[in-house]
């Protein structure tokens, strides 16, 4: 079993259809909670540099975002 994040937190929103699925996740995964599993994949992501984006994936991200209205 995973261990929950420690020290200092912060909120973030999501869409509850999102959070759904990532709970199920997590709970497939063992992660005590939905926050232990998301701080440890987002940990994840960020350590592994080879898969950085380049800038015209970062762009197309962006406009994604945009067009969602989250930028």
């Amino acid at each position: 079993m995973a261990e929950a994040p420690s020290g200092p937190s912060a909120n973030v929103r999501i869409p509850q259809e999102l959070y759904d699925k990532i709970a199920l996740m997590a709970k497939d995964a063992d992660f005590p909670s939905v926050d232990s599993y998301v701080a440890f994949v987002l940990g994840e992501v960020i350590e592994d540099d080879d898969t950085a984006f380049s800038p015209e994936e970062e762009e197309k991200v962006k406009e994604r975002l945009r067009n969602l209205g989250y930028l």
